[in-house]
């Protein structure tokens, strides 16, 4: 069964909530609602349209969000088969998902996955 978790950092922070909280109440309800759908899809084994999500580069997918006028992206990543770790998300503003984001995910990643080496 896949489960949603999130990357927090060495300080704390969680930049998936710092970027809902940077969203008004209704684009909130979106991103989770997409991030909610996202998660049955997968659970119940259905091919996830490309619409929805799709891979990037270096086991880095992004989650694509419409909101009411501008789009959003999530970016996430899989960890022992079924656990679905979200980096962060922004706002997008070009065609292309920028590099410097795709960057920041798989930093993200990597500070995750010491965490969890460092735990164990």
């Amino acid at each position: 069964m896949f489960r949603v978790d999130y990357v927090v950092t060495k300080t704390g922070n969680i930049p998936f909530i710092k970027f809902i909280d940077l969203l008004n109440k209704d684009e909130q309800a979106k991103v989770l609602a997409t991030v909610n759908k996202f998660c049955q899809l997968k659970n119940q084994k259905i091919n996830i349209p490309v619409k929805l999500s799709s891979y990037i580069r270096d086991g880095i997918f992004e989650l694509r969000i419409s909101l009411e006028n501008r789009k959003s992206r999530v970016l996430y990543f899989f960890i022992e088969r079924q656990r679905i770790i979200l980096t962060h998300g922004f706002i997008k503003k070009t065609n292309k998902t920028p590099k410097k984001e795709i960057e920041r995910a798989i930093k993200l990643r990597k500070a995750y996955m010491t965490s969890i080496v460092e735990d164990k």
